[in-house]
């Protein structure tokens, strides 16, 4: 379990449906190419390769969800973001999972 926490952030399904109810900012860390072939409603792309120069795009949001097609570059994307002060990051895992949540 405690694999799953380190992978998605606080892990707890109820924990995603409500931040996002409450709005979280949902960043698809995903290329251009694979946001237009689908993705979450409301959702923002910001590449994974852009995370650093797009800092500002973050800033002030109460809650940020990031994910990707298999949870391995929102991971890359949430140490990145971590890196820079973003504490209040979890990493989704997969646009699939989230948009079951929106």
């Amino acid at each position: 379990m405690e694999i799953l926490s380190n992978t998605y952030g606080s892990g707890a399904t109820a924990d995603l449906k409500t931040m996002i109810e409450e709005g979280a900012f949902l960043a698809d860390v995903r290329t251009p190419a694979e946001f237009a072939e689908g993705h979450v409603k409301g959702s923002v792309n910001v590449p994974l390769d852009r995370i650093a120069a797009e800092l500002a795009t973050f800033q002030h949001k109460k809650n940020i969800i990031v994910f990707c097609r298999s949870g391995a570059r929102s991971s890359q994307a949430k140490a990145i973001l971590n890196q820079h002060g973003f504490n209040n990051v979890i990493n989704g895992g997969t646009w699939d999972y989230i948009n079951q949540f929106v």
